[in-house]
């Protein structure tokens, strides 16, 4: 799984065992992460991730053969680091999402299965959104089928990744992006010579400017009916020359933005009725950036909602176990992509499957 924050690769090895359905609900999966790893990118390949989307046709299918192969190599890298050797039965790869643009039904995501699956050797599910799109659906979220039936027992699901969003475990399981996140935190704490804001020490200094607070808040995307989903270029086309014509200092261009999606974070689980108490699992990222969870569980405190955050292992490769979650339900031709998420015409089988094995 590569993220929007374009920190890194995380890889997981992962056991799966799929439990009996019960009265209660449908059946649940246990997980066991066996083996993590998060390989942070180089600029080089940062550099070549951001500029995806103004490259040429056949400059940008070069990319997505090399950024393959690249996967492939930090597959073998992986087995090969933990002693996995013909251990591992399936890899899914999520990529990295270049273009995402729901209304046209369309998704990219750099990563060729193909390339991947030959340099490794085994057989690859890859490319788990397009079908989704192509039913109409918005192709994102797609990791509230993972929180379903891995990580029962919340009432609402946040990730707080390059973009955030959320899930709501109720009669029916709805998400869906609620604003950027790291990438523009990460992208204003840079300007210190930091690649994150760690803990949110700096923002934790600095002062909200409410008129660039309500600026963000007005911003058209947010009063729109779920489903919706983000394309990266919303933070960083977007808000992010908003915040910078604002001519804040970091701290309080920071403060200002954490107070931001606090407060979208907050408008989101009110949009749906909250039956109190309810549990807010927390993961992704932005779950290490203390300053903001205080301030969230601050605000959802108020209104009954516990913010819980797990052990730092879920925190950091919650999306990847997902994902292989996702890479084995379509193996079994099962649905591993909600509509009720994402606004599909139906719920879907995702993902293309390239035989690696010989």
């Amino acid at each position: 799984m590569s993220g929007s924050s374009l920190d890194g690769l995380d890889i997981v090895y992962a056991h799966l065992q799929e439990k009996a359905s019960t009265a209660k609900g449908p059946k649940t999966w246990e997980y066991t992460l066996v083996h993590t790893a998060c390989n942070y990118y180089h600029d080089e390949w940062k550099q070549k991730m951001t500029a995806a989307p103004g490259l040429s046709a056949l400059e940008y299918q070069l990319l997505h053969a090399e950024y393959g192969r690249y996967l492939g190599e930090q597959v073998q890298r992986f087995i090969g680091e933990f002693g996995l050797h013909y251990q591992v039965q399936l890899v899914a790869s999520h990529g990295h999402t270049s273009f995402h643009l729901p209304e046209r039904r369309m998704t990219a995501q750099l990563g060729d299965g193909a390339a991947l699956a030959a340099v490794t050797g085994i057989n690859v599910v890859s490319d788990l959104r397009s079908m989704d799109l192509a039913l109409g659906g918005q192709g994102a979220p797609i990791v509230p089928i993972g929180e379903l039936l891995l990580l029962p027992g919340f009432d609402f699901y946040l990730n707080l990744g390059g973009i955030a969003n959320i899930s709501r475990h109720g009669d029916q399981f709805v998400a869906f992006d609620v604003c950027p996140a790291n990438r523009v935190l990460n992208s204003l704490v840079a300007e210190t010579g930091q690649a994150y804001d760690a803990g949110g020490a700096t923002a934790a200094t600095g002062r909200v400017d409410t008129r660039l607070l309500e600026q963000l808040n007005a911003l058209p995307y947010y009063s729109q009916p779920w489903p919706k989903s983000l394309a990266n270029e919303f933070g960083t086309d977007t808000v992010v020359p908003m915040i910078g014509a604002a001519g804040l200092p970091t701290a309080d261009a920071l403060r200002t933005y954490v107070a931001h999606v606090v407060q979208q974070i907050a408008m989101a689980v009110r949009s749906f009725e909250v039956e109190t108490p309810a549990r807010l699992l927390a993961t992704g990222g932005g779950a290490h950036n203390t300053f903001l969870v205080d301030r969230l569980r601050a605000e959802l405190i108020g209104i009954g909602v516990e913010v819980v955050v797990p052990e730092a292992q879920l925190v950091d490769f919650k999306e990847a176990l997902v994902m292989a979650l996702i890479g084995v339900l379509r193996w079994r031709e099962e649905k591993n992509v909600l509509a009720s998420v994402t606004g599909a015409s139906r719920d879907s089988i995702g993902g293309a499957v390239w035989i690696g094995q010989s």
